[in-house]
């Protein structure tokens, strides 16, 4: 059973269970492969340095279980971040049987390189050369039975995303298993390695061997492969990338088109969500009222019936109402704009502002990463080689609101400053409102990130390289696929798991009496000195402290709040919502300081624990939840200070 069929086979059946690692440069569709050969769906992306660890999954080939492991692309054997670190690991492994060396048919030469360093381990070896759609919209085409020949190991082509050549792949793989080690003809062999004789593979003989050897001599090599093997008609390829280049790299065109397509995103998630917001708030707080009306029909307690149906179910319903649509939304537009290789050219616009900030350009990316999650954005990091910038980027990226934070600043946005109708005029002032939010944090980002840089992580700025791939027309059947189930259901799974015990939490505060005052009450007049600094009140900076599991709770707990946490089911609609903020004191500028606070305050549970993790510091993690905060009061404070002025 070929591997790339619906069923998966389990790793532990067989007579015995090969393992098989697929490497290769970064963005040469590795991870499309692996996601084809295993039935897996390991998140894949046009851009530099997705894979910052390995994965792995299950195949057969004949009646032989295998392994596969996807690891982080790497340029060379011989260098040292942390994703070509790992990938060097799992390749000298001797427990590996094989490898399935993937490069791009659309820059076969540089993509030689890693595969001859890799042949010279001495390992079985199958170079598949992906991509082959793209190389003949290019004008490319490739010989791979003379390669073949000049390489000594199988090549076969291949167009993984439309799983073509698989099964001739994994028959290459099976036959190189089968005759055992084969090596490149003419290439580099380090001495008393595996496949001269039999003798036992050392890896330090090999990187020995390895480093005495120039660069420049892997390169001719690879050009020497590729002569006659591999031809490019120069007037039909990378015209088209080179036409896009002009516009979305231009100098005067770069920046317009950046904030256009930003704008584009958060238009059409708005004057798309409305309507199905509202109609799944009225659909599930009727099932709501339904079930309470079961559950009194037995008698039920009415600490219990509060509990389940005023606490954990509506809160849950509210929170399902105004995320589900934006989500559903947002993240197949955002993963179209990565799946076509438009990101790695955000990273090369940024990469001077954050180079004057001395830091790293590929912190752009993380920063788009961060709009979905946070905690995702922060171990995207991973991408950086520079363990000082990593950490700049890790500490600033919660100042880039996630899309948990999303529903807040559009509700606020359409009840203060535009209205609550949903006319294309409305929604597209929103979003232009939406979008100047956003590029407020990015510019709060660079602040933040130069001040790091000449505090306590001072350094000038690391050297990177950054490769632009080639524009691909999106996939766009498997990205809505992928960001439904990869991204919506997770973020949504996430607020839903922290909704139903914050709801039951709020219930029990707002119903727990302390002679005439709820606990709720309690803790919000104590916080509201401190909140009226801000711009706020006690029961909004409670909001957020309350809503540290997940940030998509904070208005529930505000409603429950004014409300005496009777009841969400007759804020429904944006226009009684801003009647009930309004009859609590709220104004234009309160609005204002809620939005600015909701873009900067501390991370959630979840990106917190994603930063101890990676940092591996108590410190460090405190500093991440502290820089936002203060960035965010400072703000905050300013803005109601200039009101009281004026």
């Amino acid at each position: 059973m070929r591997s790339h069929e619906k069923s998966r086979p389990n790793c532990s059946e067989g007579s015995h269970s090969f393992k098989i690692a697929v490497a290769g440069n970064p963005n040469v569709g590795k991870s499309t492969l692996f996601n084809a050969l295993t039935g897996l769906k390991q998140h894949t992306g046009n851009w530099i340095g997705k894979t910052v660890g390995s994965a792995e999954g299950c195949c057969r080939i004949g009646k032989k279980s295998c392994t596969i492991i996807d690891i982080p692309g790497t340029y060379s054997l011989l260098t040292s971040s942390p994703e070509e670190e790992i990938a060097k690991e799992i390749l000298i492994s001797p427990e590996l049987d094989a490898v399935i060396v993937v490069c791009d048919a659309t820059c076969l030469e540089r993509n030689l390189v890693l595969a001859l360093q890799i042949l010279e381990l001495g390992k079985p070896t199958v170079i598949c050369i992906n991509l082959l759609d793209e190389a003949r919209r290019k004008g490319i085409t490739v010989d791979t039975r003379l390669l073949s020949e000049r390489l000594n190991t199988p090549v076969v082509g291949s167009i993984a995303r439309k799983r073509g050549g698989l099964d001739e792949l994994l028959d290459a793989v099976g036959t190189v298993i089968a005759e055992g080690t084969v090596i490149a003809e003419g290439t580099v062999i380090a001495e008393g390695t595996a496949g001269e004789g039999g003798a036992p593979y050392k890896p330090d003989a090999w990187k020995q061997k390895i480093l005495e050897a120039d660069a420049k001599e892997y390169v001719e090599r690879a050009e020497q492969i590729c002569r006659g093997a591999y031809h490019v008609n120069r007037d039909k390829s990378d015209r088209a990338d080179r036409l896009l280049d002009c516009l979305f790299i231009g100098k005067k065109t770069a920046y317009p088109i950046m904030a256009a397509l930003l704008l584009l995103i958060f238009w059409l998630t708005i004057a798309g969500a409305n309507y199905p917001s509202e109609l799944l708030a009225r659909a599930l707080f009727w099932l709501g009222d339904i079930l309470g009306n079961a559950l009194l029909s037995i008698n039920c307690p009415t600490v219990l019936h509060g509990i389940l149906i005023e606490g954990a179910y509506k809160t849950l319903a509210w929170i399902v109402s105004v995320m589900l649509p934006p989500m559903a939304i947002f993240f197949p537009l955002f993963t179209l704009l990565e799946d076509s290789g438009y990101l790695p050219r955000v990273a090369f616009n940024l990469d001077k502002p954050f180079h004057k900030c001395r830091s790293c350009g590929k912190q752009a990316l993380t920063m788009c990463m961060g709009l979905g999650c946070n905690a995702a954005g922060v171990v995207g990091c991973r991408i950086i080689d520079s363990p000082r910038e990593q950490m700049i980027a890790m500490l600033t990226n919660s100042l880039i609101p996630c899309n948990g934070r999303f529903p807040l600043l559009i509700a606020i946005l359409s009840m203060f400053f535009i209205g609550s109708h949903a006319s294309i005029g409305a929604t597209f002032t929103s979003a232009v409102l939406l979008t100047l939010m956003i590029l407020a944090s990015v510019i709060v980002t660079f602040l933040v990130s130069r001040l790091l840089s000449s505090t306590v992580l001072r350094g000038m700025p690391s050297a990177f390289t950054l490769e632009l791939p080639p524009y691909r027309p999106p996939q766009v059947g498997k990205v809505i696929i992928r960001s439904i189930f990869d991204r919506t259901v997770f973020v949504l799974g996430r607020a839903v798991v922290s909704a139903i015990p914050a709801g039951i939490i709020l219930w029990l505060m707002g119903n727990l009496h302390f002679g005439d005052i709820s606990l709720l009450a309690l803790c919000s007049d104590l916080l509201d000195p401190f909140a009226q600094i801000l711009g706020l009140d006690g029961t909004i900076l409670l909001a957020f402290i309350l809503a540290l599991p997940a940030n998509e709770i904070v208005i529930p707990i505000i409603i429950m709040a004014y409300t005496s946490a009777s009841s969400l089911t007759d804020y429904t609609s944006l226009s009684e919502l801003k009647e009930l903020f309004v009859a609590n004191g709220w104004t234009s500028v309160t609005a204002l300081c809620v939005m600015f606070f909701s873009l900067f305050h501390w991370p959630c549970a979840t990106t917190l624990m994603t930063v101890k993790k990676e940092s591996g510091s108590v410190k460090w993690t405190l500093a991440a939840a502290i820089i936002p905060t203060v960035a965010g009061m400072v703000i905050c404070a300013i803005t109601n200070l200039i009101s009281l002025i004026l």
